[in-house]
């Protein structure tokens, strides 16, 4: 399995980072201690449009519709079902968000 690691550089910004999670790998996750999950439902909202941070350290899985995930370099990505992130940007300049149907599922960590 591939993540994508969303997470705040010592620029402030937010930058991506992907990995790999195949067995074997230094970030191979064979126990995890969650908080809480939580399942979201929200359709085209206007308001993740805007500069945000993530709320808190969390895994992302999108369940079905997208999601585009904007940085301050300009670069994107596209998130699709069965596609996860780890949003770890909760301090700095944050990300923008552009969901179409978008249902996912967090992971509080």
């Amino acid at each position: 399995m591939q993540f994508c690691r969303i997470y705040t550089g010592k620029d402030d910004k937010s930058h991506f980072e992907d990995f790999d999670q195949s067995e074997g790998s230094k970030h191979f996750l064979t126990n995890l201690s969650v908080k809480t999950l939580v399942f979201k439902n929200d359709t085209n909202r206007d308001d993740l449009h805007g500069w945000h941070n993530a709320p808190r350290r969390q895994w992302c899985i999108t369940l079905s519709g997208t999601v585009e995930i904007g940085i301050g370099d300009g670069t994107k990505k596209t998130f699709r079902p069965g596609d996860v992130f780890l949003a770890e940007d909760v301090t700095g300049e944050g990300h923008t968000a552009l969901p179409k149907n978008w249902v996912r599922a967090f992971i509080h960590l």
